[in-house]
């Protein structure tokens, strides 16, 4: 007798489980809540055509070693290939020169050109050029070699030195002699030296 109870509960329980299930089932399916596929659109929106005419990379950076033992790294927030051997254009540069006998030139800008191949750097649009010697720069444009230690100011320069301040048609930094370790910095076209000299403590 309890055995044919058992069967008949065991019976019963196949049928009515997966009925539940179903019920279950069916009520998720009714409550879940909708999906509205027009908000996600614009999510998911990518202009393909304009991926592929204005091709841009983003936070790139180049590094190298110059002639003079000097080593450089570039950075830009995005550049954009140039055409086959041409300069990449970039938006908000910083470089860096890093020389052998310890001196550094940090260089940032707006905006400016790489070109690899020809191993220089253009900057142009606020450009601000600081040495850990205490030169402060600022410029409207500046070509450097990537190469070697070499950067030439195209325009006007004012300087804040640790001695006062220099306004000049143009500025040269470089590398002066291969035997002899140290950087100069030159100025020409109507240099204009107003000299501060330190105050003494009291």
């Amino acid at each position: 007798m309890r055995d044919n109870i058992h069967s008949r509960v065991v019976f019963w329980l196949k049928i009515i489980l997966p009925l539940v299930a179903l019920a279950l089932l069916s009520t998720l399916f009714l409550l879940s809540r909708r999906i509205d596929t027009d908000a996600a659109l614009p999510y998911a929106e990518v202009d393909v055509e304009d991926l592929a005419r204005n091709q841009r990379l983003t936070a790139p950076e180049y590094a190298g070693v110059t002639e003079d033992g000097a080593a450089v790294t570039v950075q830009a927030a995005v550049a954009r290939p140039g055409t086959e051997g041409g300069a990449a254009a970039a938006d908000t540069i910083a470089a860096r020169y890093e020389a052998p006998d310890g001196m550094v030139i940090t260089l940032a800008a707006d905006e400016g050109s790489l070109n690899d191949a020809a191993g220089r750097l253009v900057l142009a649009g606020a450009v601000e050029i600081a040495t850990s010697t205490g030169y402060h720069v600022t410029a409207t444009r500046l070509d450097s070699a990537l190469d070697r230690t070499e950067l030439h100011s195209e325009g006007a320069v004012r300087v804040v030195a640790p001695y006062g301040t220099i306004d000049a048609g143009q500025m040269d930094i470089r590398h002066q002699d291969a035997e002899v370790p140290g950087y100069v910095m030159v100025f020409t076209g109507g240099v204009k030296l107003v000299y501060q000299p330190a105050k003494k403590d009291p």
